[in-house]
């Protein structure tokens, strides 16, 4: 039998088939995806094929044997094995990151790293501004610049608000008929956001932490969900810091689309952007071209900086 893993706890996995049957499955002894060194070599999206067996009471329980060539996947450093990786998700349409300017606050260094993931594996992503209706002048203001900042390199970015319904027709006409992975920080509104686009899911949600401004987790693990208006949605576990994972030097610069497109104006082939002459990005940053904050990502990234709540400003 066939189907697409719909959700994943680690050890069990709910498989749903073309007819719409739904199974639970596991993996039977040890699963490795050829040249993936994955803590889950099994995510949600997959598409897998799997046999029919049965527990100790007599229930079917699937076994899955294979795994289908994957279209794209996203992928990060596991948390707590450095030298592995998580898959997040299979089979991605598109991407929708949630960010927040406070409450909690989501960093420039932090959505760099996952747009660098994202373009690595040819995923495209939406930047949505979560909690609009809940800024002053002021903290408007700085979306307003990191949306021009985005915008400038080519990411599409929208202003939302999951509690007021801001712009969420607009997210849903950019869903039908695609795979939309949500992803953030927890506490960015990912769960109530989803809640508002699909009321009936009734996904559970928190309030944010006040002692630390931080997210409290209400996705425990990656699911996907079928909607109502031929849609499909990867709600995720929120993600505190996103580790990039696999790039040699020479090809990071390469996942910064405004770098990119100015390579070939370097005097060096291999020019990786930091201390060569006649250097296109280094020119273009002068130039107020690029956005420093951009080249402060793309130099933690080259230095093998992890990505935990820094401490850092929004601009400078």
């Amino acid at each position: 039998m066939t189907g697409i893993v719909y959700k994943s706890t680690g050890s069990w996995y709910t498989v749903k088939t073309d007819l719409g049957a739904i199974y639970r499955c596991r993996i039977k002894g040890k699963f490795r995806m050829k040249g993936i060194k994955s803590t889950n070599p099994v995510a949600v999206g997959d598409r897998v094929d799997f046999d029919l067996d049965h527990d100790n009471n007599d229930e079917p329980v699937g076994v899955i044997t294979a795994i289908h060539d994957r279209k794209n996947y996203i992928v990060r450093k596991s948390v707590n094995l450095s030298k592995q990786t998580h898959i997040i998700a299979a089979n991605i349409d598109q991407v929708f990151l949630l960010i927040t300017i406070d409450n909690p606050p989501t960093f420039t260094s932090f959505i760099d790293r996952f747009l660098v993931t994202a373009e690595a594996y040819s995923i495209k992503t939406i930047l949505l501004f979560n909690k609009v209706d809940s800024y002053d002048e002021n903290t408007l203001n700085e979306v307003k610049y990191l949306a021009h900042v985005y915008r400038k390199i080519g990411y599409e970015c929208i202003g939302i608000s999951a509690s007021t319904g801001k712009n969420i027709e607009k997210v849903k006409a950019l869903m039908t008929g695609k795979v939309s992975m949500f992803a953030g920080h927890s506490g960015v509104g990912k769960s109530t956001l989803v809640n508002a686009i699909e009321p009936e899911l009734d996904l559970k949600t928190k309030a944010i932490s006040t002692q630390h401004m931080q997210g409290q987790h209400t996705t425990t693990f990656a699911e996907m969900f079928d909607l109502c208006f031929d849609a499909k949605i990867i709600d995720t576990p929120g993600i505190k810091g996103f580790g990039v994972v696999d790039m040699d030097k020479e090809e990071i610069s390469d996942y910064f689309p405004e770098f990119f497109a100015l390579k070939q104006d370097c005097k060096f082939n291999n020019c990786i952007h930091i201390e060569e002459p006649q250097c296109a990005v280094k020119e273009a940053l002068e130039a107020n071209e690029i956005a420093a904050s951009r080249y402060r990502s793309y130099l933690q990234i080259l230095e093998g900086d992890e990505d935990h709540f820094r401490t850092e400003e929004w601009m400078k």
